[in-house]
C-alpha cells in the first residue's frame, strides 16, 4: 500500500541527561521529515541543556558527551528556536489537519522529552501544534512479534534489534538512531 502524498512524518530521536522529562535535559535532538514517503529535510543539533535541567553523569556516558564539551555547546533556547524553523517550513501550526505523525523507537520516551522542552520554552501547548499524537513505533509491534514467535531476541534496545535486521547503526548518537529507526520501520512495514 503505498502512503497518500499529504501524509507527514516527524521522525525523531533525543539525547538526554537522564530519564526524567521533567528534571532532566535534552542534550541532542535529530529529526527527520518525511513527506509523502521521502525525506525532505533532517535536523541534528546538540546543545546544552534548558537552565534548571539535572545532569546525570551516567546518561552523559552513555551518549558519550563529555561534561566540559557540553558546556561550549550552543544555548537550549538557540537550539530550540533553529527546530521551531525546521517545523516550520513544513507544517502548519496553525492549521489542525497539518500534523505530522510522530515517529521514533520508544517514541513516547521522546514524546515526553519533548513536550517538556517546548513547555519549557514557553510553548503552551507543547509539541502539539506540529504533531498528530498517532505514534508510528516499531517496538510494539516487535513486542507483539515476540509474543507470537514471530521473533526471539535477547532484549528488544535498537541496538540488538537493528543487528538482528542487518540495519546499521551508532547506538547512542540520535540522528544515528534516528536514521536507523526509519529503516527498521520500513522494512518491519514490508514484513
Amino acid at each position: 500500500m503505498t502512503q497518500p502524498l499529504f501524509k507527514k512524518v516527524l521522525y525523531f530521536d533525543t539525547e538526554t541527561t537522564g530519564l526524567e522529562a521533567g528534571t532532566h535535559g535534552i542534550i541532542q535532538l535529530a529529526a527527520l521529515m518525511e513527506i509523502g514517503g521521502d525525506v525532505v529535510e533532517s535536523f541534528n543539533m546538540k546543545f546544552q541543556p534548558h537552565e534548571g535541567a539535572l545532569i546525570n553523569p551516567d546518561a552523559l556516558k552513555v551518549s558519550g558527551t563529555d561534561p566540559e564539551e557540553l558546556k561550549s555547546r550552543t544555548s537550549s533556547t538557540d537550539a530550540y528556536r533553529e527546530f521551531l524553523k525546521f517545523l516550520d517550513r513544513h507544517i502548519s501550526k496553525f492549521d489542525k489537519t497539518d500534523k505530522a505523525y510522530p515517529a521514533g523507537y520508544n517514541v513516547a520516551f521522546d514524546l515526553q522529552f519533548l513536550d517538556a522542552w517546548f513547555r519549557h520554552h514557553g510553548s503552551q501547548y507543547g509539541s502539539g501544534s506540529y504533531q498528530n499524537w498517532k505514534k508510528l513505533d516499531p517496538l510494539p509491534l516487535l513486542h507483539l512479534w515476540d509474543y507470537q514467535g514471530t521473533i526471539a531476541l535477547p532484549d528488544y534496545k535498537l541496538q540488538t534489534v537493528c543487528k538482528a535486521f542487518f540495519i546499521e547503526l551508532e547506538a547512542h548518537d540520535a540522528l544515528s538512531d534516528i536514521l536507523a529507526t526509519r529503516a527498521l520501520l520500513k522494512a518491519l512495514i514490508k514484513c
